[in-house]
């Protein structure tokens, strides 16, 4: 996400660091630039000049700080206006009043918009302890409304029985009544998707929203949308009132123009993005941690968010009592190696390490991806026994595993040969930091 306009504005700053004072016409070049990699990122012109002009008058308007050096303090004000155009600060999607409110989630068709609707769901009871209730009112698409069953099922939650040939007003009340009944405090409604110049459909959804009077009304857009973001959303608010944003696929790689463009035109906070197509995989939306990312400044916040997601505390204990007393077997390795992999992509999470970016740029992490899946593979077709103890792995388990797992006996060789190095490492790091295991400070509690 955002690797085009990273890359170019790292080429503007990286310009500006060889000078020893910043003029007027440094400036003018260096937002010069910055105007043609928005425009490339495919922000939507209209917010590139009034991004472009703040950044201008700022830069000419302050004093440098004899702490910074012209690079710094350009892309200090980079940073601060990039969060500003993007919200700001995070947002809480606010949930007050009686019981059940109504969320309407609407958005194109193909935006990932029923996708959301559940990983909303699985966010407002995992980490808001809230009860959702789950209803589809789109009578268009075939097997719409079965996809939202069977995401709700995967995540134990109840959704709303109604027939394709319904109309989508009785079933939006309908479901509200029923969660009423059932003691739910959400209904998150999903909408057919539409596009906002379709009247028809933009009437039924205001029908919908007179009838059910949503707390909320979420707009969902794709992050690969672009120039098109702005007039999607500028119809959608005119017409219902957006009230916050969903964007998703931020981890596809795409220039991203919509995160820079839809909040400037319906005022309406970006609460949740998307990066990944699990259901655990929506976020809280912070403006200034995905400007420091656009910036190659990293994201370490949110990495350590979803280490403590993905790490349970009294494993993450177990684990060092194991490096210490050099316990550490390939089946620890396996669960390692799938907490990481549930913290996402390897090239995301790289980006999320300052300074990190430009380093891996050009990097195929693709084929390191791979490569874990094979390391797994490898793991899951040895036996509890060889897990707990490599050392029962002889030649003829070595091509049982090799040919279990699809893989050759010298890649089962070269995996064995790197865990045993990774072992040794471990326990020299663990000794180094005393008898203590790791710094209170590395802990996930």
């Amino acid at each position: 996400m955002f690797d085009l306009l990273s890359e170019k504005l790292d080429q503007t700053i990286r310009r500006l660091r060889g000078l020893g004072k910043i003029t007027e016409r440094n400036i003018e070049e260096a937002v010069r630039d910055v105007r043609l990699a928005l425009l490339e990122a495919d922000v939507h012109f209209q917010v590139v000049r009034e991004f472009t002009d703040k950044v201008r008058q700022k830069a000419l308007g302050q004093e440098v700080l004899q702490s910074l050096t012209p690079a710094q303090h350009f892309v200090k004000i980079v940073s601060e206006e990039l969060t500003q155009i993007m919200g700001g600060q995070a947002r809480p999607l606010e949930l007050h009043g009686p019981p059940p409110l109504p969320v309407l989630v609407v958005g194109l068709q193909g935006s990932g918009k029923t996708t959301s609707v559940a990983k909303l769901a699985r966010h407002l009871a995992t980490n808001l302890g809230r009860k959702p209730y789950l209803a589809s009112v789109d009578v268009y698409r075939p097997a719409a409304m079965e996809q939202l069953r069977i995401l709700a099922e995967q995540l134990s939650l109840p959704v709303h029985p109604a027939s394709p040939d319904g109309d989508p007003v009785r079933i939006a009340t309908d479901a509200v009544a029923v969660a009423r009944q059932q003691n739910r405090d959400t209904v998150i409604i999903d909408t057919a998707g539409r596009l906002h110049i379709d009247t028809e459909l933009m009437d039924e959804l205001a029908r919908i929203q007179a009838a059910v009077k949503p707390q909320h009304v979420l707009l969902v857009v794709d992050a690969m949308t672009g120039q098109d973001a702005l007039q999607i959303a500028r119809g959608f608010h005119e017409r219902l009132g957006v009230t916050g944003v969903i964007l998703t696929k931020l981890d596809s790689d795409t220039r991203g123009g919509a995160a820079l463009s839809v909040r400037y035109v319906t005022g309406a906070p970006i609460l949740f993005a998307g990066t990944g197509e699990k259901l655990d995989r929506l976020e809280v939306f912070h403006p200034d941690r995905m400007a420091q990312r656009i910036l190659g400044m990293g994201d370490v916040l949110s990495l350590v968010e979803r280490a403590q997601r993905a790490y349970d505390a009294k494993q993450a204990e177990e684990l060092q009592r194991k490096l210490r007393r050099n316990e550490f077997t390939i089946e620890d390795f396996r669960e390692q190696l799938r907490a990481m992999r549930k913290m996402g992509a390897m090239g995301e999470l790289l980006g999320m390490i300052p300074g990190m970016k430009k380093w891996t740029r050009g990097l195929d992490l693709d084929a390191a991806e791979e490569e874990l899946k094979r390391v797994e593979a490898i793991i899951n077709s040895m036996t509890k026994a060889e897990r707990q103890n490599h050392l029962l792995i002889n030649a003829s388990r070595r091509r049982r595993i090799a040919l279990g797992s699809g893989t050759s006996v010298a890649e089962v060789n070269r995996f064995l040969k790197q865990f045993e190095q990774t072992r040794k490492m471990m326990k020299q790091m663990t000794k180094a930091m005393g008898r203590g295991g790791f710094p209170s400070r590395l802990r996930f509690s």
